[in-house]
């Protein structure tokens, strides 16, 4: 008998994930971790482990010719790539790049996204080490794999979260969303223009959150040399919403985020207003910001406080209580994960 149609809508983005990744159960010894997290868990040795993690970033749903540098799409595919495995706690060692390259694409332009590979790669001190390329006819599709080592008990799992626990984050929010928009916008308004000369002045900052973002294994690094491990982590590429109810599931817990205390920078802030738009919005569900949100117990507030790259935004709370944002009057407002946000904005 055959199977009715069921539409992905019904599931949602981790609905989806969790579904079909039910049948899948760890049969090896050396598996510590598998689906369900930032990134798998190997085995290498008795107290070292290999974090690996794939993405894949498809033109016309994650990125736009139109506007998008060769170079800048390199660095942003190695970004993406490697920031699963800092969400793990673990550094980046090496990735691998595989390209479904469509006719229009030339060799100067494959070129030019090597180079931004490579700025990528060496500044992140990771290794390229091989891939594939083959064609495509749908467009230009890029998958990276990333590879990365840390000791076992340094890694951070999304399910670590205790009751009581600082809830952190590393830099701003909605920036990148935002420079999307910015980009959309021009795009719309300038087209069938001949000559057009989008107007970006005073966005400077938006424009590189989204077309040049960077993975925060600096902050890895300043946890390790503080010898602090948070107990939960996980990387913020679907809004922040999405991310801390993924670390409430995991961790079974709840959340108070503080709406006061959630970073924004100030061409954020002024951009959404030129489109009347409410930044918060942007900051809870725009995604692809790759910062860090992380857990750590409360008698490390001083130690992360003094770190200098960290802001607390919140508290692990219990889980019947839900994951909800608390505005300055004290009104608390419960948080919705969006899923597939990183869809371009239609204007």
């Amino acid at each position: 008998m055959a199977k009715g149609r069921t539409e992905i809508a019904e599931y949602g983005e981790f609905g989806l994930i969790d579904h079909l990744a039910e049948g899948f159960k760890p049969q090896c010894k050396s598996t510590i971790c598998g689906v369900g997290d930032d990134a798998a868990v190997i085995e290498a040795s008795k107290d070292k482990a290999i974090v690996v993690s794939t993405d894949s970033m498809l033109e016309g749903v994650d990125f736009d010719l139109t506007y998008f540098p060769p170079k800048h799409l390199g660095y942003k595919a190695v970004t993406k790539g490697i920031s699963d495995v800092v969400a793990m706690n673990a550094t980046p060692e090496q990735i691998t790049i595989a390209l479904g390259v469509s006719s229009k694409i030339s060799v100067e332009f494959l070129e030019d996204f090597y180079a931004g590979v490579a700025f990528a790669c060496k500044e992140a001190g990771v290794d390229m080490v091989g891939g594939d390329t083959s064609a495509s006819v749908t467009g230009l599709t890029i998958t990276v794999t990333a590879v990365g080592r840390a000791k076992r008990s340094d890694i951070a799992y999304r399910s670590g979260a205790k009751m009581h626990d600082l809830i952190c984050l590393t830099g701003n929010l909605g920036a990148s969303y935002l420079g999307l928009r910015l980009l959309e916008r021009e795009r719309y308004v300038l087209e069938g223009v001949d000559n057009p000369q989008p107007q970006f002045e005073g966005y400077e900052y938006l424009l590189e959150r989204y077309l040049k973002p960077r993975a925060r294994y600096d902050v890895v690094e300043s946890l390790r040399k503080a010898k602090i491990v948070p107990t939960s982590m996980i990387d913020l590429t679907d809004g922040l919403a999405s991310e801390v109810m993924q670390i409430c599931k995991a961790s079974k817990c709840g959340a108070r985020i503080y709406l006061e205390r959630m970073p924004l920078a100030k061409q954020t802030t002024a951009f959404a207003e030129e489109i009347n738009m409410d930044p918060v919005v942007a900051a809870l569900n725009g995604g692809e910001d790759y910062e860090l949100l992380f857990t750590v117990p409360l008698e490390r507030r001083e130690e992360i406080m003094s770190l200098g790259c960290v802001d607390i935004i919140g508290h692990i709370t219990a889980e019947e209580s839900g994951a909800a944002l608390v505005t300055p009057d004290g009104k608390e407002i419960a948080l919705q994960a969006q899923g597939f946000v990183r869809e371009r904005h239609k204007e």
